[in-house]
């Protein structure tokens, strides 16, 4: 055991719901006393900062009941068991949106609550687009508005809380790095 590390003496699965699950867990912590933790499980999930051909972003604008509101947000989704992250961003990418890609590539991976979380999301920039004629349909509880911004707008979005999610405030300050690499 590491000096920081925290040695899991007991787990107990005290929730699984259709998404997550919570577990219960007793710890020796590294001075040798014990704690609980609750932990929560999650199978991963992909994002995807899409791009169209007159650089615009595209993005969705959804309901999110933990909020009481709506946000906008890069179109994503959670992994399907054993399913690719890529793969699961493309199906992501045209049942939110509508759009396939030509191309796809892994930005980052990151956890996004790792105090209590073990859910991470990989973050994939997606180019060429194109869009389908017969796109795959939203999930039957999944309701969304698509909309395309400049960097600008999305800018003033995050501004205004418009744009509240961690995942999407990444994507909008890749692209400003982007834009002022390409200005340097």
């Amino acid at each position: 055991m590491t000096k920081l590390e925290e040695k899991t003496l007991q787990s107990e699965e005290i929730f699984s719901g259709k998404i997550i699950s919570l577990h219960l867990q007793d710890v020796e912590l590294p001075n040798g006393k014990q704690a609980k933790r609750e932990i929560i499980k999650h199978p991963g999930a992909v994002a995807i900062l899409a791009i169209t051909d007159d650089n615009k972003v595209v993005m969705v604008e959804q309901y999110r009941k933990a909020l009481e509101r709506t946000i906008v947000e890069i179109p994503a989704g959670k992994l399907e068991k054993d399913e690719e992250p890529a793969f699961c961003a493309r199906r992501e990418l045209e049942e939110e949106t509508g759009y396939e890609c030509e191309s796809l590539e892994l930005l980052t991976s990151f956890y996004t609550s790792p105090g209590f979380a073990d859910e991470i999301v990989h973050v994939y920039l997606a180019k060429g687009l194109t869009k389908k004629e017969n796109a795959a349909a939203l999930d039957e509880d999944e309701f969304v508005n698509l909309e395309e911004l400049t960097l600008e707008e999305a800018e003033q979005y995050v501004k205004d809380q418009k744009i509240y999610d961690a995942k999407t405030i990444f994507a909008v300050q890749y692209l400003q790095l982007q834009e002022a690499l390409k200005n340097k």
